[in-house]
């Protein structure tokens, strides 16, 4: 079953349920909200952006609007899904932010395990969700924001603790988050490094001496990116290999082909072909 708050004024979206709201991404396409997974009893399988990952019992997945599922499999879910008007218009603190921790601070899918003594507060912070969405007044859309905001901040500190973030505020990880933001900005017009260092007032080599502490690179970050949304548009729409250059902002489509083949071992073209009439993306 699934309820859904609708704020018209603003647009705002808020949707609780189970399996049945992923079942509109079986064919595979941009998830389009926020969304948290959260598997029961049984796993539930899904493909993120080529990636098969699976959702164990008991564990979380968090994803935004910008990645493209497919739904493989799973029963017994429970599922939240937002979008950017009725939660991330409001002020938060940069770390539970529609820019925080969960969202834009990892260059991966977070997926947190829970306790069972975590897992029961999950469940009952859930319930209280939906019992809140069967209200009907004028505080009610400010009620549900203030429980989802419960619910993101429990699961951004399983992030930390989970993935061995600082528990204080990091000035590190705070400039990998924002150089994460910046790149989901500008990743189709920019493509070096040091358009996004001024951005920051950091050298490149404070950029790259930094990330390498979290085992990435800014340029590669850059470079997943690009090939992340290449293959989005070469899976998923009628857009040509040129088109796609075009879009994300190459010269030419043979530059564009080059460093496609490069990163992925195969051209835009065959991608695209192998693609056809297929689910998902490898």
């Amino acid at each position: 079953m699934t309820n859904e708050f609708k704020e018209f004024s603003t647009d705002a979206l808020l949707r609780i349920g189970d399996e049945e709201l992923l079942l509109p991404y079986k064919d595979g396409k941009q998830i389009g909200l926020y969304t948290f997974i959260q598997a029961g009893d049984t796993m539930a399988e899904i493909i993120v952006d080529g990636e098969l990952l699976v959702v164990c019992p008991n564990h979380i997945m968090s994803l935004t609007p910008i990645q493209s599922i497919t739904f493989v499999g799973g029963e017994n879910l429970i599922v939240h899904q937002f979008n950017r008007e009725f939660y991330c218009i409001k002020d938060h603190d940069k770390e539970v932010s529609c820019m925080g921790l969960l969202f834009f601070g990892n260059n991966f899918t977070p997926i947190l395990k829970l306790s069972d003594e975590e897992l029961e507060k999950f469940d009952q912070l859930h319930k209280v969700i939906k019992e809140e969405m069967e209200m009907r007044d004028n505080i009610q859309a400010e009620m549900l924001r203030m429980l989802l905001k419960r619910y993101i901040i429990k699961a951004t500190r399983l992030v930390k603790e989970q993935q061995h973030l600082e528990q204080e505020y990091s000035p590190k990880l705070e400039l990998l988050r924002q150089f994460n933001i910046l790149v989901e900005s500008h990743f189709k017009k920019e493509h070096q490094v040091v358009f996004y260092a001024e951005q920051l007032n950091k050298s490149p080599k404070t950029l790259s001496n930094t990330f390498r502490q979290y085992n990435t690179a800014p340029l590669k970050i850059i470079q997943n990116r690009l090939i992340l949304e290449a293959k989005r548009l070469l899976s998923y729409t009628d857009l040509s290999q040129k088109e796609v250059a075009y879009e994300l902002g190459f010269e030419d489509a043979s530059h564009f082909s080059r460093f496609f083949k490069n990163k992925v071992e195969i051209s835009p073209s065959s991608f695209k072909n192998s693609k056809k009439g297929k689910i998902g993306m490898s």
